[in-house]
């Protein structure tokens, strides 16, 4: 069964508004096995929502309309959808009464515009709001009713929390119905970093090529910027936990493929795989940031238990900072000393058994002699430093936001490498 997705609202096509119902509505319909091939965002608009809702059920069995059915005049969602059923509206004079009572519940006096709410495209199926004042709508489409056989579609507010409420207690348990099927689909995302998008491509291809003749489960790659390269791994079965087996075991022959490029799995960040390794290892994290100006220590202490692990960081923004607080040597402070000396210096201002450091460039201007993007990044582990240099791109933001991933992701390889559990 395929299910499409209209959003309604000029306000989305004019980006005053992101379209996150949408995105939720989408992993909801996987999670139940019901196919989404399209999404549509269409304004407020009769007859360019009527529109959209026949393209929409010429090559899809559902469609879920999202928004349009408020009370302002605006809101013509019913409209478009009645239009589309070719039947008129009628007023539920029941809705009425439930609108009415509602407000007064609140102590407020329900303009009259509210009743435009409570109307209903002849034979469509009302769903009972519980949290807002717009009912959701269940509309079969064309002639073979409402008995699962027939096209539909499903009118739902726009407000996200009544969306969502009306989408799990009435919508995908009418579309699992009418499927007749329990399938699910089940993604998990490995988040990768260190190789561009092309690259990794190359590297995974040989998985690629080996899924494509029985194509379950895919592979796709998402770009993530400065959150990296991301391989998501989609698999189709009966039930969760054949899926579960199914991700387990394309995971596994990815991890041989991409190795320690892989640094979380999901939600997981960078800065919670790092935390998890030192505390893995018993160790103790100290930070001495000039050019990140306190971004990684801000990163780190979203962690939850990062106190086990966080000493403290230093922000050494000014020169002077280094030189007094860090024992930075005398000379340029965006160099390979200055981030030696930072690393070590962080280790010992804050007791610390490992230290990290970065000094760079993150523009406007070149400094020291060194074009805008540079980086450095120092390590101070079981007694040695190790600077690693780094040209970064993009503008000052970005290139201090991809300098605190890169030193994180600068200490993870190291502790894997000094035998930290994979």
């Amino acid at each position: 069964m395929r299910c499409e997705i209209v959003a309604v609202g000029t306000e989305l096509l004019l980006g005053q508004l992101v379209d996150t119902n949408s995105a939720w509505l989408g992993e909801r319909l996987a999670e139940a096995g019901i196919e989404s091939y399209f999404r549509t965002i269409v304004g407020d608009n009769v007859e360019r929502i009527a529109s959209a809702l026949r393209v929409a059920l010429d090559r899809s069995d559902a469609v879920i309309v999202c928004g349009g059915l408020g009370p302002t005049p605006d809101d013509v969602s019913r409209e478009a959808v009645a239009q589309v059923m070719d039947v008129p509206l009628l007023r539920d004079e029941g809705l009425v009464e439930g609108l009415q009572k509602r407000f007064a519940e609140r102590g407020r006096e329900m303009a009259v515009n509210n009743e435009r709410q409570a109307d209903v495209p002849e034979g469509a199926r009302v769903i009972p709001q519980a949290q807002g004042t717009a009912p959701g709508l269940i509309c079969p489409v064309g002639d073979a009713g409402d008995d699962g056989d027939g096209k539909v579609v499903y009118a739902l507010p726009g407000v996200p929390h009544e969306l969502k409420e009306m989408a799990m207690r009435a919508v995908i348990p009418d579309l699992r119905r009418r499927a007749g099927s329990s399938s699910t689909i089940v993604s998990r995302t490995l988040r990768t970093w260190g190789l561009a998008e092309s690259a990794l491509a190359e590297v995974v291809a040989p998985r690629v090529e080996a899924l494509e003749e029985d194509g379950n489960p895919t592979l796709a790659f998402l770009a993530g910027g400065i959150a990296g390269i991301a391989i998501r791994i989609t698999a189709r079965a009966s039930d969760e936990e054949t899926a579960a087996k199914m991700l387990d075991a394309e995971e596994a022959e990815l991890q041989q493929l991409v190795g320690p490029l892989v640094f979380g799995v999901d939600d997981q960040t960078m800065e919670d795989r790092v935390g998890a390794l030192l505390e893995e290892c018993g160790l103790s994290l100290g930070l001495a940031e000039s050019m990140t100006g306190g971004l990684v220590a801000s990163r780190i202490v979203e962690v939850e238990g990062s106190s086990k692990w966080f000493r403290g960081g230093v922000v050494s923004y000014d020169s002077q900072v280094k030189f007094g607080l860090l024992d930075v040597p005398d000379g340029p402070v965006v160099s390979e000393q200055a981030a030696a000396a930072m690393a070590a210096g962080a280790c010992r201002v804050l007791d610390a058994d490992v230290g990290l450091s970065v000094t760079g460039v993150a523009g406007p201007a070149a400094q020291d002699g060194m074009p805008v993007g540079t980086a450095f990044f120092g390590l101070c582990l079981d007694g040695k430093t190790e600077v690693v240099r780094r040209h970064l791109p993009g503008v000052r933001q970005h290139i201090r936001q991809l300098a605190v991933i890169s030193m994180l992701d600068l200490l993870r390889r190291r502790l894997l490498e000094r035998g930290a559990p994979a």
